[in-house]
């Protein structure tokens, strides 16, 4: 017999979840909120620029669409830091050749939606947003919002892939006995601004790296784009702090705040005014729930571990909730009730550290990549790594560049931290940090 399932939401987790599942003979029926994106122009600027690591690039190669994606993702090797006389400071992601890729999450998801119909034979239907959903039966009720027509449609299996929103969260989880859930909106928000290429259309940075401009409180990322243009994020409080965005009333406000916190970004922004009003200011919120799974129904992707963009993880993290379910897919012979309850009992604890972990890097970006004490520890702690990468890999790079589970990385990190904290008191560390002697004692801690 056909097994039939539905999907709640075309984006970039439910689209690659649909290929997943047609690879596995499944019908998939996917219902999407929005109209079609690829009738849409896609602007460079539209949103937070996404950054694609080994988690993310592990789950589109399982699927089988990672040669379709690398034609539009652009290596970053490593951080620029900008200071405020406009010096530059670089600082490698990793190991030599090791890079976060550039994507623009618009035509991500337009490459993912068409793959998820030509390689997984899904059927996408637009404009239907869901208003309801018996978790126990699989059945979902949607809404057209063109025609007002109501529908219902049922499946052997329904996966709410509608991000930190969630409808079939909203609707349906959140009514269940003893079902937690928490939102947390953080102090700041962001807005977007693109930076555009030079007259003949060479960047006005350097393309190979990802761009920071740490202000303490704040601070302004720029991810390149194909066209030689940067998509620009300004994270910032919404009040209570010297410059904040609803201090910024004013054209000239908004002006002379970039002139003086941002100079060497205020040059090569001639249209600065005018692309700050092409971009709204928006919110970033952290979503925690718990269980992930009812009847025949599971949560994917932000729908149930909303986290904030710091370290680059959001995508990946869904993308590998994809690789996750396949594998307890393959492991317990499509046993949905078995697969269900090890998803979520086994990686709701990675959800949870990923978020701590994103707002942890929030502080990192902001103001310790120009700290001299967290530079001298990124130094010592890469030279470690390169002599004994079996007992010491760097926080960032077991997040970004490995496959281990994220409350592990973030369990190793913190003993890291603690025996990094103790050798920076060492006397004359800034003299003597590559010595045999610091290396032995890094060592003996561990």
């Amino acid at each position: 017999m056909e097994k039939k399932v539905i999907i709640v939401g075309a984006g970039l987790v439910g689209s690659l979840w649909a290929i997943y599942l047609s690879k596995a003979g499944y019908k998939v029926s996917i219902y999407e909120r929005r109209q079609d994106i690829r009738n849409a122009e896609i602007s460079a600027g539209k949103s937070i620029n996404l950054a694609l690591s080994y988690r993310g690039w592990k789950a589109l190669e399982g699927a089988g669409v990672a040669e379709e994606v690398k034609k539009i993702a652009y290596p970053m090797y490593s951080r620029i830091m900008h200071d405020l006389e406009g010096n530059l400071t670089n600082q490698a992601y990793g190991k030599k050749d090791q890079a976060i890729y550039s994507v623009s999450r618009g035509h991500l998801n337009s490459i993912m939606m068409t793959m998820a119909e030509e390689k997984g034979n899904a059927t996408i239907h637009y404009n239907y947003k869901c208003t309801d959903a018996n978790l126990e039966e699989g059945k979902v009720a949607f809404e057209n919002l063109i025609t007002g027509e109501k529908i219902e449609d049922q499946a052997d299996l329904v996966f709410a892939a509608d991000g930190a929103f969630s409808a079939i969260r909203y609707n349906a989880m959140q009514k269940l006995n003893r079902f937690n859930y928490s939102q947390k909106f953080i102090d700041d928000g962001y807005k977007e601004l693109l930076l555009p290429a030079n007259e003949d259309g060479t960047y006005q940075l350097d393309k190979t790296a990802l761009h920071i401009w740490p202000r303490g409180r704040f601070m302004l990322i720029a991810l390149p784009n194909e066209d030689g243009s940067f998509t620009c994020t300004l994270f910032m409080p919404y009040d209570n702090h010297e410059y904040a965005f609803n201090k910024l009333k004013t054209d000239a406000q908004v002006d002379n705040f970039f002139k003086k916190v941002f100079p060497d970004f205020h040059e090569m922004m001639p249209n600065l005014i005018e692309n700050w009003h092409q971009h709204p200011l928006s919110s970033l919120a952290i979503v925690r729930c718990y269980p992930w799974t009812h009847g025949k129904t599971a949560l994917i992707g932000d729908s149930a571990h909303a986290t904030v963009p710091f370290y680059g993880q959001g995508m990946n993290a869904g993308f590998e909730d994809c690789t996750v379910l396949w594998e307890l897919m393959k492991k317990h012979n499509e046993d949905w009730e078995l697969v269900f309850n090890e998803y979520q009992e086994t990686h709701k604890a990675n959800g949870d550290a990923l978020q701590d972990l994103s707002l942890h890097n929030y502080h990192v970006m902001r103001d310790y990549v120009a700290d001299p004490n967290f530079l001298l520890q990124k130094k010592i702690e890469a030279q470690i790594f390169e002599k004994h990468p079996d007992k010491w890999m760097p926080l960032y790079s077991q997040v970004t560049f490995s496959h281990i589970p994220y409350s592990e990385a973030l369990a190793i990190g913190k003993k890291q931290d603690a025996i990094m904290k103790e050798i920076l008191k060492t006397p004359n560390i800034e003299e003597i940090w590559d010595s045999i002697e610091i290396e032995n004692k890094i060592l003996g801690e561990l």
